[in-house]
């Protein structure tokens, strides 16, 4: 007897599956993690100072969070309005954009501290910041606009997806690679200039802590870049929100265990390096 469904309605509704096990999988870890700290977390909310630094770190920790409700209700939930599904990814967009930045603006706070508060330095960076993030954030909402929603005709799939979208979804990718390729020849650029003279432990581990989060940002770009040229159906946003939750976790713990090393040791000289709090 001949299938009922397309195999591109199989794979479709696969995708979908996957998607679902995927976000939750993420939702389940960073929960985790954050029940593993959290009595540092509010140690560090209750006893820091109120600085930028301590904004972008509640924006970058929390926003996940809205992210990942906003695609568990459009993956668990039935429903076949395809209008409500291109407005809750809107908004997922605005989420996953708000968070990226934030976690990206935390290292460049800390590269610009590296280089001893250079303000050559720090105007570098924010242009190259904020024309990446202007042309990114264009590119990504333009490009979403031409790719319409669809539901999984097959019983018992929820959730709605992208069945194709434009080749230019790995732009942005591109973009956010070259500035994070920039920010870490900068910190490597500093850290041949200072490896010698420069005994202080908070000053190696912010070293450490920015090279591993830019390497980790780079292979995220690099793996949506292919994703969104090789893959479909719901698989291209689900590899795009596994960066941004990534580095947003990254980018919180790393600040969260340097304050705490930096209250720990009362360090004169870490204090006037970068503000923890």
């Amino acid at each position: 007897m001949e299938s009922e469904y397309s195999a591109d309605a199989f794979v479709a509704a696969s995708s979908l599956r996957t998607s679902t096990y995927i976000y939750t999988s993420m939702a389940t870890f960073w929960t985790y993690g954050y029940a593993c700290s959290l009595h540092e977390e509010w140690t560090f909310l209750l006893q820091s100072r109120w600085t930028k630094i301590k904004g972008l770190y509640i924006i970058a920790r929390y926003a996940p969070f809205l992210l990942f409700t906003g695609h568990l209700y459009m993956n668990f939930i039935p429903d076949e309005d395809l209008n409500k599904c291109q407005m809750l990814d809107n908004v997922c967009s605005c989420f996953s954009l708000i968070s990226i930045i934030c976690s990206e603006s935390f290292f460049v706070f800390r590269t610009y501290a590296l280089w001893n508060k250079n303000r050559f330095v720090l105007a570098a960076m924010l242009a190259a910041f904020l024309a990446v993030g202007a042309a990114s954030a264009g590119l990504f909402f333009a490009f979403l606009d031409t790719a319409p929603f669809e539901t999984s005709p097959i019983p018992g799939i929820t959730g709605c997806y992208q069945p194709s979208g434009s080749i230019g979804f790995f732009l942005p990718f591109i973009l956010l690679s070259v500035l994070q390729l920039g920010l870490i020849s900068l910190t490597l650029i500093r850290a041949l200039r200072t490896w010698r003279v420069s005994n202080n432990y908070l000053s190696a581990v912010l070293l450490k802590h920015n090279i591993f989060y830019y390497a980790c940002g780079f292979l995220c770009s690099m793996m949506n870049v292919l994703a969104s040229v090789l893959l479909h159906d719901a698989y291209r946003a689900m590899f795009q929100d596994f960066q941004f939750i990534i580095l947003a976790i990254l980018a919180t713990d790393m600040h969260l265990h340097l304050w705490h090393k930096d209250r720990h040791q009362h360090s004169s000289n870490a204090v006037t390096l970068i503000p923890m709090s």
